[in-house]
């Protein structure tokens, strides 16, 4: 942008003492009026820019590129997202249906939902994505790049912590969804939820068919019949399933609350521990088995949903299942590097050279 004072320069006109009066080349001896500066169209016209300005400026999305804010305007911004509510975003993602795409997001992670957020955008599905940011950074982040996107549900967990697999800060992070979770469903509305390092390569909503209460993949390695029944598997060596809770669909259904209140007793049952060192995964599936025969539950096919045990480590399974693909989950790995290169590896890391594509654009 140009300097303020080229902004604000005046050009070498008349001098204002001058503007009032008559024309040297006038006929006539009358001066100017206020009346003609500023006719009824000048005016409606100023006021219109101003109450423009007014509603506009604060939803415009990089607010770096547009205008400068200033200190005040900045706390301002803040305070109100701080007050923004999870009924009132629920409701502005919405707007146009009756589903919410959700995840929880703390900042370490934010490089993993741009990632995610272009694969959404590439199946015109992102106008329904609603980021629970799990600490203020990232709901400032979000809500100043993509305005009414992202919610902050009090308490805050512990800030800006890149929380190891199995670590206390784990679980106290992804123990908070099945209660987010269940109040979208409480407002009325069907949820999908996805972690943020899942990849969409096609529609995963061209295969939530029915009405059925809770939909889910299964995170077992071992190779399935294409044409495998779409039931709740058989519990493993522990006495319970293997689903995996990083992509769930529900309907807001008694079955589908059921099944969340009970996750949210599992979790209260089974609290962490240095000795157990818990996450809620175990919790979700004992909550599946126990509720099994009181709700509609349904397995979504492998090829499809593939867990990353599977489309990462099994190349032949990958080959003869290719086109078939929907939404990839980067798990049966550790750390943001290692996973940021098998996604680099298998053409899967978007942002270097799409950031354009999502709505929050290239994050710093």
């Amino acid at each position: 942008m140009s300097s303020t004072s080229s902004l604000h320069q005046r050009s070498l006109h008349k001098p204002y003492n001058l503007l009032f009066q008559k024309s040297s080349t006038d006929g006539h001896s009358k001066p100017y009026s206020l009346s003609m500066l500023f006719n009824r169209t000048t005016l409606l016209l100023l006021l219109t820019l101003l109450i423009i300005l007014g509603v506009f400026s604060p939803w415009i999305g990089d607010r770096s590129t547009f205008f400068s804010y200033s200190g005040n305007s900045r706390v301002s911004l803040e305070a109100k997202w701080r007050g923004y509510t999870l009924p009132e975003a629920v409701a502005y993602v919405a707007k146009n249906g009756s589903t919410v795409i959700v995840c929880a997001v703390s900042q370490p992670y934010l490089p993993f939902l741009n990632n995610w957020l272009i694969s959404i955008v590439r199946q015109k599905h992102h106008e329904k994505v609603l980021v629970i940011a799990e600490d203020y950074a990232t709901l400032y982040t979000v809500n100043g790049r993509w305005p009414g996107h992202a919610v902050l549900i009090p308490p805050a967990p512990d800030a800006q912590v890149a929380h190891k697999f199995g670590s206390q800060g784990f679980f106290n992070f992804t123990s908070r969804r099945p209660r987010h979770l269940l109040q979208i469903l409480e407002l009325g509305y069907s949820v999908m939820y996805n972690d943020v390092d899942m990849v969409w390569l096609a529609d995963p909503f061209l295969y939530l068919k029915g009405k059925h209460d809770v939909y889910f993949m299964d995170d077992m390695a071992a190779v399935k019949p294409l044409d495998h029944p779409n039931v709740l598997p058989p519990p493993g060596k522990k006495g319970r399933t293997y689903i995996c809770s990083c992509m769930i669909y529900m309907h807001p259904t008694p079955g589908a609350k059921l099944v969340l209140k009970k996750w949210i007793e599992e979790l209260e049952s089974q609290p962490w521990s240095k000795a157990k060192k818990a996450n809620d995964q175990p919790a979700f599936n004992w909550a599946l088995n126990k509720t099994a025969g009181q709700v509609d539950l349904y397995l979504l096919p492998q090829a499809a949903f593939p867990t990353g045990g599977l489309y990462f480590k099994n190349q032949t399974w990958a080959e003869e299942t290719k086109g078939k693909h929907v939404i990839i989950h980067n798990n049966y790995i550790l750390g943001f590097e290692k996973k940021i290169k098998r996604f680099h590896d298998y053409g899967l890391w978007l942002v270097d050279d799409h950031a354009s594509e999502s709505p929050l654009g290239r994050l710093q």
